[in-house]
């Protein structure tokens, strides 16, 4: 996975589709990704949290859900965000 902006709204502004956007499916996957980033982080030092592991996996499982509805809404996108992020499938 590609290396993500520390900042919360310079990843708005990048995967943003228009002036303003934060609800569109990229901006929500690029989002959750930043999360998921920073929770592995902490889980490598902090082996025996399982209630950050479990809110982890909960994470995952909404990016792969909001993924799978942007592969059915426009699969030219969704191709497009995986390579900037650097996903797998």
């Amino acid at each position: 996975m590609t290396k993500l902006p520390d900042d919360k709204s310079k990843i708005i502004e990048t995967f943003a589709q228009k002036k303003g956007d934060t609800g569109s499916p990229e901006v929500q996957i690029a989002l959750l990704s930043w999360k998921i980033q920073k929770l592995s982080e902490h889980l490598e030092e902090n082996k025996k949290d399982n209630h950050s592991r479990r809110g982890l996996l909960k994470i995952i499982a909404k990016r792969r859900r909001i993924l799978n509805y942007l592969s059915k809404l426009d699969e030219k996108r969704y191709k497009k965000l995986i390579e900037k992020l650097g996903l797998k499938k």
